[in-house]
């Protein structure tokens, strides 16, 4: 009896692109609201949700996630259907 080696091609993985998700300060929703949209969306602490928008309010723009492309624009989705300003970029 032989043994016979049997060669497989090798499954080449890209590693898909990450996006980050962005939330804008805005004047129209109270801070109470950003932070629990925040924690209900993107599913972060209290605390975690407070320092995003702080960071928002305070320059204007703050990151919120980065993730896949398609997680990103559901979580941007989510967050705009909340009545937040919020858009993707992708990470580099």
């Amino acid at each position: 009896m032989s043994t016979e080696t049997i060669s497989r091609p090798e499954t080449i993985r890209k590693i898909a692109p990450k996006y980050r998700v962005l939330l804008h300060n805005d004047d129209h929703n109270s801070m109470e609201h950003v932070v629990q949209s925040l924690v209900e969306v993107i599913g972060l602490t209290q605390p975690q949700a407070v320092d995003i928008m702080m960071a928002a309010h305070a320059s204007g723009c703050a990151l919120v996630i980065t993730c896949v492309q398609e997680h990103a624009e559901f979580y941007c989705d989510a967050l705009q259907s909340k009545g937040l300003t919020s858009t993707i970029e992708p990470e580099s």
